[in-house]
């Protein structure tokens, strides 16, 4: 039975750190046994263990009950770009329990530098993105569009950080040029409750439902070969609208 988040700052505390602790050992564990996995068989036995193992595990620890809307409208049998908006660290596990294939996420460069997360991101052959370095994202999205070319599914968060208030912020058009150019669809999806369970700052979880909404794929092909400006806005029109907000909440 999941805990009520009435409880006192006193009771949370101790129940947080220690959630913690499960949290970084059942990490360090599980991407161990991944890169041994990755080392032997490659990426994909080593992503469905994220899928079986670790995220359910995360969300367990954390008391969060996942529910998925649209499962359907993923493809199993194609590449895909993925779009989510971005509210908490959750979900990272939310995401990979909820969307049945292998995921390969651009991250930022920075957590190239954390132990055990970055030694996964490079041996998963996700994509490291450099935002402020025009030149090296070029390079990271041409990364991206060759992954999308050879078959392999990859998420993006546009938004570029995590938002603070809940509300969806502009999305950066920079992974919409992999799509456009290697000719997939973009699945629109939005995260409902991640915010709550556990707020950006900190580690302050509080057990909760979670939904992974996740709308119809935008077809690239109407849009301009260069107009990832253009492909940007539909789809965060798309995720604004599944997570049920208004036109402007997040601008």
């Amino acid at each position: 039975m999941a805990l009520p988040r009435t409880l006192s700052t006193a009771v949370w505390f101790p129940l947080n750190l220690l959630q913690g602790i499960a949290t970084a050992l059942w990490g360090a564990l599980w991407i161990s046994v991944a890169l041994v996995a990755a080392a032997w068989a490659g990426p994909p036995p080593a992503l469905l263990l994220a899928r079986r193992v670790w995220g359910p595990g995360q969300l367990a620890i954390g008391g969060a009950r996942l529910v998925v809307v649209g499962g359907e409208q993923v493809d199993t049998q194609r590449a895909q770009l993925f779009v989510a908006n971005h509210q908490s660290w959750i979900d990272i596990p939310a995401l990979f329990c909820a969307l049945p294939l292998p995921l390969h996420f651009l991250a930022k460069r920075e957590l190239g530098a954390v132990p055990f997360l970055g030694w996964y991101i490079r041996a998963m052959g996700m994509v490291f993105v450099e935002r402020d370095a025009p030149r090296r994202a070029s390079a990271s999205v041409a990364r991206a569009a060759e992954l999308l070319a050879s078959g392999r599914s990859v998420l993006s968060f546009p938004e570029g950080t995590r938002s603070r208030d809940g509300r969806l912020g502009r999305f950066k058009s920079g992974a919409f040029g992999a799509a456009l150019a290697a000719g997939v669809p973009v699945v629109p999806v939005a995260l409902v409750g991640t915010g709550r369970v556990l707020p950006a700052g900190g580690f302050r979880v509080r057990p909760g439902r979670l939904e992974v909404r996740i709308g119809s794929p935008i077809d690239p092909a109407p849009f301009a070969p260069d107009d990832r400006a253009g492909l940007a806005r539909a789809c965060e029109a798309a995720v604004r609208q599944l997570a049920g907000e208004r036109a402007g909440e997040g601008a």
